[in-house]
């Protein structure tokens, strides 16, 4: 890897899927290597300034990761030229990201699944309660990102209907 990679993971609030991936993410870099810049932002303003959910916390914490400090903050215009991969844990995350930008000109903005075999959404547990699944999509995205990031491999998109 020749320069620093600057990855922004993107969810809903910044409460629960995009920081539990920056700190998953930002913990198998540290274990395995590369030189990364990561973070996490939200789509909406509603948690801003708020703590990293409870629940989410919980889990990390259960898997040795600690994610203290992490407070909502929301994705900007500048954030698009400022981060090499913005990765979006659902569709509707990058439609939303598409209107703050004014779409994605760079391709730069992708959903966490898409760098596995299975890509897919990631779905919400703020609402479905699912802390576990949600865990083990993330860790399962982080990880297929990581690998692609460091290989160097080129992999199509999928497509986001």
């Amino acid at each position: 890897m020749d320069k620093k990679q600057r990855i922004m993971f993107v969810c809903l609030g910044n409460i629960c899927r995009s920081p539990m991936a920056e700190f998953i993410f930002k913990k198998i870099a540290s274990e395995r290597g590369g030189d990364f810049d990561i973070s996490s932002a939200a789509t909406s303003s509603e948690e801003c300034g708020n703590p990293v959910y409870p629940p989410a916390a919980g889990i990390l914490r259960r898997h040795s990761i600690s994610c203290g400090g992490k407070r909502a903050v929301q994705f900007v215009p500048d954030d698009y030229e400022r981060y090499d991969f913005i990765i979006c844990m659902e569709n509707r995350n990058i439609r939303s990201l598409e209107r703050i930008v004014g779409g994605d000109p760079k391709g730069r903005m992708y959903r966490l699944l898409d760098f596995t075999d299975n890509p897919r959404d990631i779905a919400d547990p703020w609402y479905t309660g699912d802390f576990e699944t949600a865990y083990r999509e993330i860790y399962e995205g982080c990880e297929a990102l990581y690998n692609h990031l460091t290989n160097n491999t080129c992999k199509e998109r999928a497509d986001r209907v």
